[in-house]
């Protein structure tokens, strides 16, 4: 095994291990793989950058925060069903010949997974496992945005796929977001705000989903304000005070029901 073979092993072996126990002592994988406390930090400095998990005093944590967002397993089982509802409303307003942008939320992989029924469509997005869903959908024309690849958000983000964005131009874009404060919508990394504000910037129509759980996130970058979208769909067990107070401001919130129906 070379020098760079052993590294990614440890590494995976580490990510693996702070991920099952959710915390983890710098010194204690020192002595666990035989490494010094500085290749510790290296190591975890790499997977911070992954998306993997984050640094903490005296350790690492793979817990939800406000700098870090989970895996992509814990986002797929996280409110599965009311994502579903959601997006078979956001299906709903899809129409054949449409050109659609979606960002790599695991609401809006949702999505993905039920537009058959409306094709022919032009899908452009930097979801991996929304790619690896409609490459093979007869009637989607799919265009992938390319760029860095970050395994955990399981989606290509940075620069080059923001650039990648700005040569296209969509009818719709769908999208969703991690937190939202205020009336304003927030995320965990710079680069997934980077991509969205170019998606943001590049649909002629923009429309959010979120359940009710993102107004009890929080997160660290602000994205954009909820005026800033053409729609906003939102689950019946969004609290009440929230919508009503984004409706005052002039956003278009309807509340979508259990059968997948907005208001």
């Amino acid at each position: 095994m070379t020098r760079m073979d052993a590294q990614e092993e440890r590494r995976r072996r580490l990510r693996d291990l702070v991920t099952a126990k959710g915390f983890v002592r710098t010194a204690d994988l020192a002595e666990e793989f035989d490494v010094s406390v500085m290749t510790v930090h290296r190591d975890l400095d790499a997977l911070q950058s992954q998306g993997w998990l984050r640094k903490v005093r005296g350790g690492a944590s793979c817990l939800p925060s406000t700098q870090f967002h989970g895996s992509v397993g814990e986002r797929m089982t996280t409110m599965a069903q009311t994502k579903h509802r959601l997006a078979r409303a956001a299906a709903g307003l899809l129409a054949p010949g449409q050109i659609v942008m979606l960002d790599d939320s695991t609401t809006c992989l949702s999505l993905a997974q039920q537009m058959s029924g409306h094709t022919p469509l032009t899908v452009i997005t930097n979801s991996l496992p929304a790619i690896s869903a409609l490459a093979r959908e007869p009637g989607v024309s799919l265009i992938a945005l390319g760029g860095t690849y970050f395994p955990a958000y399981d989606a290509f983000m940075g620069l080059h796929t923001a650039h990648s964005v700005e040569a296209f131009r969509a009818d719709v874009l769908f999208m969703s977001t991690t937190a939202v404060t205020g009336g304003r919508c927030y995320h965990m990394s710079p680069e997934t705000v980077q991509v969205k504000r170019a998606m943001m910037a590049s649909a002629a129509r923009r429309v959010l989903l979120i359940d009710h759980t993102k107004f009890a996130n929080q997160g660290l970058y602000a994205l954009a304000p909820l005026t800033d979208f053409d729609l906003v769909l939102v689950d019946d067990a969004a609290p009440a005070g929230e919508v009503r107070r984004l409706r005052d401001i002039g956003v278009d919130v309807r509340t979508v029901d259990a059968s997948g129906t907005p208001d």
